[in-house]
């Protein structure tokens, strides 16, 4: 077979397997200089030596196959890497005040006592307690809207926290 034959016909085979036997372990390390963990890795040396086979005919200078997986390793780094990045920016961002599972298990189980405590309050207490802080009215508007004084307003909401820390000490223990 003359040279211009050899060129013609590209990369054999057996080249690309003594290739592989040969330089797997160096092209795996390059890779894992680019990328962060091993399967990913794996992937893209795996996925370098498929593509050049598939394009080993067209080689025309098989000495440069090694080059060529090295290009090619390198530049399917590169794309899993964007890959990534644009996944992480397509991902919807998190709350920042986003509470756990567990924190809102928590939570409803706290407000579903605090709701039994409340039931156990004066009705007039609950009405200033649930005014005031769920809400959200001053002493004066919730004077107003029950028709009491201010004064009434104040000890109904101090008796009422009073017994609300009793009702909850209580459930706690």
């Amino acid at each position: 077979m003359t040279t211009a034959a050899t060129d013609t016909v590209g990369a054999s085979v057996d080249l690309l397997t003594t290739t592989y036997q040969a330089h797997y372990r160096a092209l795996l390390r390059l890779a894992a200089l680019l990328l962060d963990d091993r399967s990913s890795c794996e992937d893209v040396v795996q996925e370098a030596f498929i593509r050049v086979h598939s394009a080993r005919k067209r080689v025309r200078e098989p000495e440069k196959i090694l080059a060529y997986l090295r290009q090619t390793v390198v530049n399917l780094s590169r794309s899993t890497l964007r890959r990534r990045l644009l996944g992480m920016r397509l991902l919807p961002k998190p709350m920042p005040d986003m509470a756990s599972a567990e924190e809102g298990a928590y939570d409803a189980l706290e407000r579903d006592q605090l709701k039994a405590a409340l039931q156990g309050l004066q009705r007039r207490q609950r009405e200033v307690l649930v005014l005031r802080y769920y809400a959200d009215m001053t002493e004066a508007q919730v004077a107003e809207l029950l028709g009491i004084s201010v004064g009434a307003v104040k000890a109904y909401g101090s008796r009422g926290l009073a017994a609300l820390r009793v009702l909850m000490g209580s459930s706690h223990d």
